[in-house]
C-alpha cells in the first residue's frame, strides 16, 4: 500500500495519518494539516489503508479491527526507518480512521504518545477505548451535533488524558473558512506537547 513519509530535520515526533472512509493518502485536508505539522517540525505519514480492490467492498472501509491492523503494520514499519529511530509516534485519525487509531493504540505492545481525532467516531473502537493510553484530543465542528454526542459519550469511556474541543460553526467536513486551521492548530499543539513530555512505561 502506497504511503508518503516526511520526516523534518531535528523532528520531534511522527504523526501516522489514519484516513477515513472513502478517503485515502491523497486527502486534501489530511495533507493540508500535515504540512502544518511538518513546518512545526514534527514528521508524517500518510497511507492507504485499504488497496483499490479492498475498497470495493465496502464492509471493509467500516471493519475498524482490519483498518487497525494495516495502521499497526504502518507503526511497526515506521518504526524500523532510520530517520524515525527512538521518536514518540502519535496518530491523527479522521472518521472512522480515529476509530482504528484508538483501536490500535489499545494494543498492549503499541507505545503510542497521543491521539488527535479530527470529526472522529472513536464510539466505534467500542470497548478498546477504556485500554487506550496515549492521551487523546477529539476535535469536532459545532455544527455536527451527532458527533459531538457521540464523542461525549466515547470520552466518557477513556481511562487516560482526554480532552474534546468543539470548533465554534464548522460542519463535519470543517470546509467553512478557518475551520481547518483550527483543527491544524489543535493537532500541532497537543503532538507538539506530548511529544516533548517523558514517555511513560506501559
Amino acid at each position: 500500500m502506497a504511503g508518503d513519509l516526511i520526516v523534518p530535520d531535528a523532528a520531534q515526533g511522527i504523526v501516522v495519518f489514519v484516513h477515513g472512509s472513502g478517503s485515502s493518502r491523497l486527502s486534501p485536508r489530511n495533507r493540508y494539516v500535515a504540512g502544518v505539522l511538518n513546518q512545526a517540525g514534527l514528521g508524517t505519514l500518510l497511507f492507504d489503508l485499504l488497496t483499490p480492490e479492498e475498497e470495493a467492498d465496502r464492509a471493509n472501509v467500516f471493519d475498524i479491527g482490519l483498518l487497525a491492523e494495516r495502521l499497526l503494520q504502518r507503526t511497526s514499519w515506521v518504526r524500523e526507518q532510520p530517520e524515525a529511530d527512538g521518536l514518540p509516534i502519535g496518530y491523527f485519525g479522521a472518521s472512522t480512521g480515529a476509530a482504528a487509531a484508538l483501536w490500535a493504540a489499545a494494543e498492549p505492545d503499541n507505545t503510542i504518545a497521543a491521539i488527535v481525532s479530527r470529526g472522529g467516531r472513536p464510539d466505534l473502537a467500542g470497548p478498546r477505548l477504556a485500554a487506550v493510553r496515549a492521551p487523546t484530543l477529539l476535535v469536532v465542528g459545532g455544527r455536527d451535533p451527532v458527533v459531538v454526542k457521540l464523542n461525549e459519550e466515547a470520552q466518557q469511556r477513556l481511562r487516560t488524558e482526554s480532552r474534546l474541543t468543539i470548533v465554534p460553526g464548522a460542519t463535519h467536513l470543517f470546509e467553512e473558512p478557518g475551520a481547518l486551521d483550527a483543527v491544524a492548530g489543535h493537532a500541532r499543539d497537543w503532538f507538539a506537547t506530548h511529544f516533548s513530555a517523558p514517555q511513560k512505561p506501559d
